[in-house]
């Protein structure tokens, strides 16, 4: 299951069935969970990872943040379940000391994607080659970002988000949208990615009637916005986490 020329610390610790590639380097302060597949030129260091997720080949996995405030504080990436993060994707470990870079379960992440330090992603992510993420940035479950993507330090997307290639996103992305463009643009709602979610009809009509609220009457402040979708839309749970998500941004929500 291990290749006679992968280099792993006594120290670290691999489940069962983990099988590690050819010229792999496996450091100190690394847990594997069962059934991993490492490819080869992999090289992990300070991260957790969990069951089933497949490394490939010469992917990167907690390395040292890229931040000048970084004074080498002991710090990790931690890892789900069932990610399959392709060859020479990276994700860099936190900045802080105790903390964590975060990637959820049942994540996609292709081909020189990079995920940056303090970045917190949710669950069934996908990010599509060449993707960038920022520092302290926050992916929430069943994303997609198409083919060189890039998204801005602290910003926030949500649940249900497929963003165009190319994209560049400077503020928060609110749930079950489209985006596109440099900058981006909102350019709709995401009813095919909702449908095929199981999405009942009645659940995606009243996030059409929010959507319209929100990003079409143009007449609305984002505060008067807020006010009619809370008083003329029925409080299901989409509505509600719509509502959180945008009342908690700090980079203003892309409109």
């Amino acid at each position: 299951m291990i290749h006679p020329t992968a280099i792993i610390a006594k120290s670290a610790k691999l489940g069962a069935n983990v099988k590690v590639g050819p010229f792999a380097i496996i450091d100190e302060d690394v847990v594997i969970g069962d059934n991993c597949i490492i490819g080869p030129h992999a090289h992990i260091e300070s991260a957790t990872i969990g069951t089933d997720n497949y490394i490939g080949d010469g992917a990167i996995l907690g390395a040292a943040p890229q931040d000048l405030k970084y004074k080498n504080e002991k710090s990790s990436v931690k890892i789900g379940n069932n990610n399959v993060i392709r060859e020479y994707a990276s994700v860099h470990r936190a900045t802080h000391e105790g903390a964590s870079t975060v990637i959820g379960d049942n994540n996609f992440l292709m081909t020189l994607s990079h995920v940056a330090h303090d970045c917190v992603l949710g669950n069934k992510i996908i990010l599509i080659n060449g993707v960038a993420l920022a520092g302290h940035v926050t992916i929430d479950d069943n994303v997609v970002l198409s083919a060189y993507t890039v998204v801005h330090q602290h910003c926030r997307v949500g649940k249900f988000v497929m963003a165009g290639g190319g994209t560049k996103i400077i503020k928060d992305i609110a749930p079950f949208c489209m985006v596109d463009g440099n900058d981006a643009t909102i350019n709709g709602l995401n009813k095919v990615g909702l449908k095929r979610s199981g999405f009942k009809a009645e659940t995606i009509k009243a996030i059409e009637e929010m959507y319209s609220i929100f990003f079409r009457d143009k007449t609305l402040l984002f505060a008067e916005a807020i006010k009619k979708i809370e008083e003329t839309i029925p409080r299901i749970p989409e509505v509600r986490y719509f509502i959180e998500f945008v009342k908690a941004s700090k980079r203003g929500v892309e409109r």
